[in-house]
């Protein structure tokens, strides 16, 4: 059975309440899921994330907050986060973390603030970022320039769910970042993602369903999971004209080495 690594899920998400111990008990493992990466979005879930990594042998886990959940964040916040990463070792990353410029998100230099101070322990546990950025591609990249610049040896992170263009792409690459790719690449109005998938290497690209959300095409608007994952392979390996083994090999391989899973 070809093996699949999910870089980004939210299984502590409420909408899985009703199933969530079947899913990732018996689902995920019978269909090749080998590693799931659960991604806190708040102080809440940074809790119930580290959870589900002491419950399941194959989850790990990324603690951060999302740019939505910084209102009432504060250093008590970062420094419980530190203490839950520095004592589980399957804590392999910071955030996500970033910006979301939409309306009705807090302030951008607040934002900001909060984006740079996780970096800032994510530098200070040398754990890579899992990077948010939804209508702030100027401003994740002056960030990410300015605290990554002098770094580009290693592997610094993900920018998740990517929606900019082939050139912002390569700009995100050159600082040490991978990017995840995940349901959008299905749509069909999901044409700037494919163009970065056929112009970028596939040993830059991660899979990632963000589920509950964004589930591909054909289960568009429905609860997504990481057993949609094939999907979004599938249509990787027939923009990049390779196999669905070798997308699922190389991109395992990808993430492997990004959260330093053995």
């Amino acid at each position: 059975m070809t093996e699949i690594f999910e870089t980004h899920a939210h299984y502590d998400d409420e909408r899985f309440d009703p199933d969530r111990e079947e899913i990732l008990e018996n689902e995920l493992p019978k269909a090749g899921i080998r590693y799931v990466v659960n991604i806190a979005a708040d102080m809440a879930s940074v809790k119930t994330t580290n959870e589900l990594t002491l419950r399941y042998d194959y989850i790990y886990g990324a603690l951060g907050v999302h740019p939505e959940g910084i209102t009432d964040l504060g250093e008590n916040d970062i420094r419980a986060i530190k203490e839950i990463a520095v004592s589980n070792e399957k804590i392999k990353a910071i955030g996500e973390a970033g910006f979301d410029l939409q309306e009705g998100y807090p302030d951008k230099p607040i934002q900001e603030k909060w984006f740079r101070r996780q970096i800032e322990l994510a530098k200070e546990l040398d754990l890579p970022l899992v990077v948010h950025s939804r209508e702030a591609a100027a401003d994740t990249y002056r960030v990410l320039k300015d605290e990554y610049d002098r770094r580009t040896d290693r592997k610094n992170g993900i920018v998740h769910c990517f929606s900019y263009s082939s050139e912002e792409a390569f700009k995100y690459i050159k600082l040490g970042f991978v990017i995840g790719v995940g349901g959008v690449v299905t749509f069909k109005n999901g044409k700037k993602l494919k163009k970065v998938v056929e112009d970028i290497p596939l040993e830059k690209i991660v899979l990632e369903t963000d589920c509950p959300y964004l589930s591909p095409v054909p289960f568009r608007g429905e609860r997504n999971s990481s057993l949609n994952l094939p999907y979004i392979a599938r249509e990787i390996s027939e923009i990049k004209g390779v196999s669905f083994e070798e997308v699922c090999r190389i991109t395992f391989d990808n993430a492997k080495q990004l959260y330093g899973i053995r």
